[in-house]
């Protein structure tokens, strides 16, 4: 399964251990991550500037993302109505590269998630236990 993120998502699991962190690694062991350049640029914008990393050990950490398929910025436009234009992208960007899961905490996102029908929209919990009955029904 094709599984796009925002940038809290990804921001979360690194800079913490917990749920995302472990949502991370299930779409790292089991699914296809994909993400767009806007995702990638804020996450390294947030970890240098909010938590300070360093930019030789961003470096390091951007390296995992090697081999994932980087979706350029949109270029359709999307049929539905969203508040933030930052979320724009984000949901255009998740469509456009033919994602089956959009990943999101954002209220805004998950507000759409009825209304979207080319790809799921769920939290991290959702994934998780998405995730977790599939495995066990497996």
């Amino acid at each position: 399964m094709k599984v796009f993120t925002d940038t809290n998502v990804l921001v979360s699991a690194f800079a913490t251990r917990g749920l995302c962190a472990d949502v991370l690694r299930v779409i790292l062991t089991r699914h296809e991550l994909i993400l767009s350049e806007v995702v990638v640029q804020e996450f390294r914008d947030v970890l240098m500037k909010k938590f300070r990393v360093p930019a030789a050990i961003m470096d390091d950490v951007l390296r995992i993302f090697d081999g994932i398929q980087i979706q350029s910025s949109p270029t359709k436009p999307i049929a539905y109505h969203v508040r933030d234009p930052d979320d724009v992208r984000v949901l255009a960007a998740a469509i456009e590269c033919d994602a089956d899961c959009l990943i999101t905490g954002d209220p805004d996102l998950l507000t759409l998630a009825d209304q979207v029908s080319e790809l799921r929209i769920v939290n991290p919990r959702g994934f998780w236990e998405w995730e977790r009955e599939n495995r066990q029904g497996s």
